[in-house]
């Protein structure tokens, strides 16, 4: 009888021992499958994140190619800007480009520069959209005039004026300096006359420019344009 009972509690000690050990089992199993479901998840995070990342990147106005020339006219906005665009324009061929100007104007000889350039990109193929924030004043409203299209704000200004330079040496060379000026001037009218044509050829300048007007208007003065005036004259094609 005692053996007996001896092998039922042995038995017993066996059966509490295996349902611990599967109770053990059981909790690892589970810890195992929490720790994976939580790896998981981790993992879904951070796909998510990396993916926000990466449409963050996507948005960005430089991978869009639009640049923001937000500062005066100068030999660095100028190279720099100049750079940006080149780098595009080799880097995706063909590929359109947005210039955002809000802009005091500054250095004629580097802003015609910057003109040129922009030209020349155009006739490589890029359509190069010059949009004006805030405003586009001296050589900023010039360098508008390069764009394939030209958009002004609702509440920008653009300001024409006479170009303006100093001049220090003798008389002669005061003389030539004037002389000099007043060619640039009257290239300036024939950029703004000629934008304002094609303009009125397109049907959107209802009051386009002539040397006479442009002459007559910015002669010892400032001249702003508000964005409804841009289009009377053909200073741009459209407000947005």
């Amino acid at each position: 009888m005692a053996d007996l009972t001896e092998a039922l509690l042995g038995d017993e000690e066996i059966r509490k021992a295996l349902a611990e050990k599967a109770r053990a089992e059981a909790e690892k199993a589970k810890a195992e499958a929490e720790a994976a479901r939580l790896s998981s998840r981790i993992a879904e995070i951070q796909l998510a994140q990396v993916d926000r990342e990466e449409q963050d990147i996507l948005a960005e106005d430089g991978m869009n190619h639009v640049y923001h020339f937000n500062s005066s006219v100068t030999e660095g906005s100028v190279k720099t800007c100049m750079n940006t665009l080149s780098r595009w324009a080799r880097q995706d061929p063909g590929c359109d480009i947005s210039v955002v100007v809000n802009s005091p104007g500054g250095d004629v000889i580097e802003g015609m520069a910057l003109f040129d350039h922009i030209i020349d990109l155009r006739q490589r193929g890029h359509a190069v959209h010059v949009t004006v924030r805030g405003m586009a004043a001296s050589m900023a409203g010039i360098l508008l005039q390069a764009g394939t299209t030209r958009t002004v704000g609702k509440e920008a200004w653009v300001l024409i004026h006479r170009a303006a330079f100093g001049a220090i040496g003798k008389s002669f060379e005061i003389e030539d300096k004037v002389e000099w000026v007043k060619r640039i001037e009257a290239r300036i009218i024939d950029i703004f006359v000629q934008r304002s044509k094609e303009a009125a050829d397109a049907g959107t300048a209802t009051k386009p420019l002539t040397k006479a007007k442009v002459k007559k208007n910015w002669e010892r003065k400032d001249w702003w344009l508000t964005s409804d005036e841009c289009i009377e004259y053909g200073v741009a094609d459209r407000v947005a």
